[in-house]
């Protein structure tokens, strides 16, 4: 799997959140990584809450830009600190975007009250990942999953 694109609706408020801490499990192990995430839930009076996880491009953006400016800080203090932020936030956007904002908020509308999502951005996994969602009761309702995979993550959560 390479930048694949997961959504996976749940009846219950928590449930995106539990099969997410099952990946994040996946991706210690080295069985999956992931770009990006989200977790949208809407509790019963229809209030939605939404958890955009930092994405890797934003993270290694971040951590870059913390090293120049520490480098260049020490050497032009004012400089530096200017430089450092500026060239994080660039660097984050210029390694690639992580789960669209916009796409997030227009599920989140159609999202029943009680109920969650779960979004991923998928880097790579090996197919045995999806193995790991059988406990968990859900709906597919979008990905760039090949068939076969997309057929398997299906009868998974079924």
């Amino acid at each position: 799997m390479d930048d694949n694109l997961v959504v996976i609706t749940f009846e219950s408020e928590n449930e995106a959140g539990e099969v997410l801490e099952t990946i994040r499990r996946l991706e210690k192990q080295g069985v999956i990584k992931l770009k990006d995430t989200a977790v949208v839930s809407k509790d019963p009076d229809g209030k939605v809450h939404v958890k955009n996880e930092v994405s890797s491009a934003t993270e290694i953006g971040a951590t870059t830009g913390a090293v120049l400016g520490g480098m260049l800080t020490f050497f032009f203090p004012p400089v530096g600190i200017a430089i450092g932020g500026a060239s994080g936030a660039a660097i984050g956007a210029l390694l690639g975007q992580g789960v669209d904002g916009g796409f997030v908020k227009e599920m989140s509308q159609n999202l029943a009250p009680g109920g969650s999502a779960l979004f991923l951005l998928i880097n790579y996994g090996h197919a045995s990942a999806i193995d790991a969602l059988k406990p968990f009761k859900g709906t597919v309702y979008q990905t760039t999953l090949p068939t076969d995979l997309e057929d398997r993550l299906r009868k998974a959560l079924a």
